[in-house]
């Protein structure tokens, strides 16, 4: 087992890594044990009773939560004409076409989520490559492949967050910063809690929920009480 800094060793002895807390308790533990001397990102793992490996329990999507993520997110936008305007108008930080792809090609990568529109989608393809394994190939099903740009790039300022299950059935998601009172924290997981359970496949059986726990940045993970968010 790796060997862990004196501040976190000392967060850990403030409550009991072995037990379960109830949202609200799971919240105030890990904003009382945030180690950094910067505002930590509150990050949950959600471990979801699915088999990835079939398509039909696949779970990916995007939600807006109440309160944002407490970060700025720097908007591409792919487009062509008017729709090019009205990404500037929605507030994107970069909007082009051809010019973006070859910038990213050159190993430019100053942006956070790419938006595009459908017809930009063939020349955005392209570069799988390299924006694949970052995450960052805009999807219909995260609301970034789209014709509404306006309502993309405002959503997207306003803290929307894409959740993803991973090969293991884990989805890691950010519900904010340390500093989010503990009211605002709640509420984004709640949020991001009912969007998931919503998205459970019809063809996943026993317990949907099987761990949440969350944690900030460099601390250590707090367990959330599975009991409280079983759907069966």
């Amino acid at each position: 087992m790796a060997n862990r800094g004196k501040k976190y060793q000392e967060a850990v002895k403030k409550f009991d890594p072995q037990s379960f807390y109830s949202i609200e308790e799971a919240i105030k533990i890990a904003k009382e044990t945030a180690t950094t001397s910067f505002d930590s990102t509150v990050e949950v793992a959600i471990r979801l009773g699915i088999d990835t490996r079939k398509n039909d329990q696949q779970i990916r999507g995007a939600v807006v939560l109440p309160h944002g993520t407490g970060k700025t997110q720097r908007v591409l936008v792919f487009a062509k004409g008017e729709k090019l305007k009205e990404a500037e108008e929605a507030g994107a930080d970069f909007a082009g076409d051809q010019e973006y792809v070859n910038k990213i090609n050159q190993g430019w990568f100053d942006f956070d989520v790419i938006v595009a529109t459908p017809d930009m989608m063939g020349e955005v393809g392209k570069l799988g490559r390299v924006l694949g394994p970052k995450g960052l190939m805009p999807n219909p099903k995260t609301g970034t492949v789209t014709m509404d740009i306006k309502k993309a790039v405002e959503e997207i300022k306003a803290g929307k967050v894409e959740y993803r299950a991973e090969k293991a059935g884990i989805v890691h998601a950010s519900i904010g910063k340390a500093s989010f009172t503990e009211e605002q924290l709640v509420e984004n997981f709640k949020t991001l809690h009912d969007v998931i359970s919503k998205a459970k496949p019809a063809s996943a059986k026993g317990i949907f929920f099987k761990s949440i726990t969350v944690t900030t940045t460099m601390g250590p993970g707090v367990k959330m009480d599975p009991q409280s968010f079983r759907i069966v």
